[in-house]
């Protein structure tokens, strides 16, 4: 599975790998893929320091790289307390009464929630790049559009690729124009943030848009056969997300989470913007319902509605309330059935690509086999 941008990032596999946990991503490396560590949750500088630390020592060497959620323009003197002040009440109050609904119980007394949705925010994303840079990392991937001019530059200066998602080709045409190195064609069956082309049609589209410029493929990919035929469509890779969540080496925090993944059919997501305020492909759960009921309040935009629910959010996950309890995952979940190293997944996927392959060999009459 080797292509002119998997030699030039120096990998046996064109499977890059997104992943929040740095377990799987060295694990991603060390199977002969290129592991994506996702920075989005480390709001202090020290913690992304030591996860960086962490995969330095366990990946034997081979290369990896990080991806950051940060905006190409710049709001100057916003805080995040500036930008919670903005959250109606009713809104608050619709949380509240969710919450009471299903009997979730409070944190405990100065017990601070968890994860907050503030690498949005520039100055948090740009402390991140202050620790990454000092890590041989190969590649930085943005996922909210092309980065700052400065941030593409200095990266470029310290020899790391820049890799920007897209939704559509002409959003793919503004990373190239802004100086992207590799563009992730993200189709509608992903997990996470996502548009609504969907992946087969969208991967030709901005392959030839940005061309020469390599695209890797995302969404709806978690076979060896379906990494062929995203190949066959002139990408130069795949990037998997969803797959790596049933990982033993993933840290899901929630076992009831792993339950509901591995028991979910294709059909059982949905693009909803509860989590962010913007479409976010997750399971579907009464949180998801409750959100995009016509009698609800509506979502707000980001990231007011990501500040909003980040408390109640925490208290669901914590007290494994499962009717709420959700993540962000993409249609290949039906396919996730069962809990498998990252080793096995990569056996999986060549051995399903080389099947592929030696299919349409045989079609074009080029195999003997």
């Amino acid at each position: 599975m080797q292509t002119e941008l998997s030699k030039t990032l120096g990998v046996e596999h064109a499977v890059f790998g997104f992943t929040p946990f740095p377990a799987v991503a060295a694990a991603i490396s060390r199977a002969g893929g290129f592991g994506v560590l996702g920075a989005v949750r480390y709001t202090a500088p020290d913690d992304l320091k030591r996860d960086l630390d962490w995969i330095e020592a366990h990946v034997d060497g081979k290369p990896y790289g990080l991806d950051v959620v940060m905006p190409a323009k710049k709001v100057e003197g916003v805080s995040e307390a500036d930008v919670e002040a903005m959250i109606p009440e009713g809104h608050r109050q619709f949380v509240r009464d969710t919450l009471a609904k299903y009997g979730v119980p409070e944190l405990a007394e100065g017990e601070a929630s968890g994860w907050r949705i503030t690498g949005w925010m520039e100055q948090v994303a740009r402390t991140q790049l202050d620790v990454a840079f000092d890590y041989p990392i190969r590649l930085l991937a943005n996922a909210l559009g092309s980065p700052p001019a400065d941030v593409i530059a200095r990266a470029h200066g310290q020899d790391v690729l820049v890799a920007a998602l897209a939704g559509s080709a002409r959003h793919a045409v503004k990373h190239k124009d802004a100086g992207i190195d590799v563009v992730v064609a993200q189709g509608y069956e992903a997990g996470g943030h996502t548009g609504e082309i969907a992946t087969m049609v969208l991967t030709p589209e901005v392959v030839e848009a940005v061309a020469p410029l390599p695209v890797l493929a995302a969404g709806g990919i978690g076979s060896g056969q379906q990494a062929a035929a995203a190949l066959a469509l002139g990408a130069q890779g795949v990037w998997l997300g969803s797959l790596w969540l049933t990982a033993t080496e993933a840290d899901l925090s929630s076992p009831a989470v792993t339950r509901k993944l591995l028991a979910a059919g294709s059909g059982d997501t949905v693009r909803s913007r509860a989590l962010t305020g913007k479409p976010a492909r997750q399971l579907r759960t009464e949180w998801t319902d409750a959100w995009d009921d016509p009698a609800g309040p509506g979502t707000l935009p980001m990231p007011l509605q990501g500040l909003l629910v980040a408390e109640a959010l925490t208290r669901i996950q914590k007290h494994e309330v499962e009717p709420l309890l959700g993540t962000p995952v993409g249609q290949i979940v039906g396919r996730m059935t069962g809990e498998r190293s990252v080793q096995a997944v990569f056996d999986d996927l060549t051995r399903g690509f080389e099947q592929a392959v030696d299919r349409i060999n045989r079609i074009a009459g080029r195999s003997g086999k």
